[in-house]
């Protein structure tokens, strides 16, 4: 984020990073990634506070449990997982309501872009982490990724109340607008994923967001992957659509995991993360809000995912 967050007192993170064993001296703040916040403590560890409104705390607690299991016991060395503090705990709260903090090494990469385009290579390598990834035996903490909208209810109220002045901010009511134009496609196209979602599967260990700007390249060419927050047990879709581009890459995963993906699963999770997105933007716009450069951003990024699902309907 762009933004830092309101209303913390950055004052916390050095005593809380002390439950970690870190007396920082340099505590700088990254303009990094898009949800969370983040700081880099003496160039050697990656600090992530997080707003638990937007969250549940406890889904995040498994989430970083299952993260820091994957590494520490099933040995996948491409997880980018969070530090225990000296209790063992993953995450800490800050204050009492609102911020959490969890801690990770500072990795020495190359980082990406959500919407960069990615070679035949990369893909290839990402797709082989991600058959070793399913092929994992899911860790007890890893919690379910049902494939309902988090946001649906709060999408759904939007669409009723679309004849009433929303509050938030600047951006509040040209996102009315906007969603009371678009209402009868975002009724059928929740309509078509709820059809979509009647066919089940197998379930995996997902990452669930293994997208380039989740990504970093080493020196060395390996490719590491961050933020965990998303992990789950889900069909191996739900990562796949995400990376596979053409029946090639489809192949070189179905021969490195021992399963064939199907090509209707990947519409569905392609069509859930557009909706998911208009829920989360929605939901940020009828909130108080400026004029920042974030919601500068989640406005172009309603108004795009939008129109594809017009385009795509």
């Amino acid at each position: 984020m762009r933004d830092r967050p309101e209303g913390l007192d950055e004052g916390l993170l050095r005593p809380a990073l002390r439950e970690w064993g870190i007396d920082a001296v340099a505590l700088d703040y990254a303009p990094v990634g898009f949800g969370d916040y983040h700081w880099v403590a003496d160039g050697r560890w990656f600090v992530t506070v997080v707003d638990v409104r937007r969250r549940s705390y406890d889904g995040l607690v498994h989430a970083m449990e299952t993260a820091a299991a994957l590494r520490e016991q099933a040995r996948l060395d491409f997880v980018v997982a969070p530090l225990r503090a000296g209790d063992g705990t993953t995450l800490r709260q800050l204050d009492h309501h609102r911020y959490a903090m969890s801690v990770f090494p500072f990795e020495d990469g190359t980082p990406g872009d959500f919407g960069d385009e990615q070679s035949p290579e990369e893909r290839g390598l990402l797709i082989d982490l991600l058959a070793e990834l399913h092929r994992t035996p899911p860790p007890l903490s890893t919690p379910a990724r049902p494939v309902e909208l988090a946001g649906r209810s709060r999408l759904e109220d939007a669409l009723r109340e679309t004849n009433r002045s929303w509050l938030g901010g600047p951006y509040a009511e040209p996102a009315r607008g906007l969603i009371a134009e678009h209402a009868p496609t975002l009724r059928r196209r929740l309509e078509e994923l709820d059809r979509m979602a009647e066919k089940g599967g197998e379930p995996v260990v997902t990452h669930g967001e293994p997208h380039p700007g989740n990504l970093l390249r080493r020196r060395d060419g390996r490719l590491l992957l961050v933020d965990w927050d998303t992990v789950g047990m889900a069909v191996p879709e739900r990562d796949l659509w995400l990376v596979a581009k053409d029946p090639s890459d489809l192949a070189r995963y179905a021969d490195a995991a021992g399963r064939t993906p199907d090509p209707a699963s990947l519409e569905l999770y392609r069509l859930r993360w557009a909706l998911d997105d208009v829920a989360e933007f929605v939901a940020w716009f009828r909130s108080p809000h400026g004029r920042t450069p974030d919601a500068e951003q989640s406005w172009d990024a309603l108004t795009g995912t939008l129109e594809a699902l017009v385009r795509e309907a």
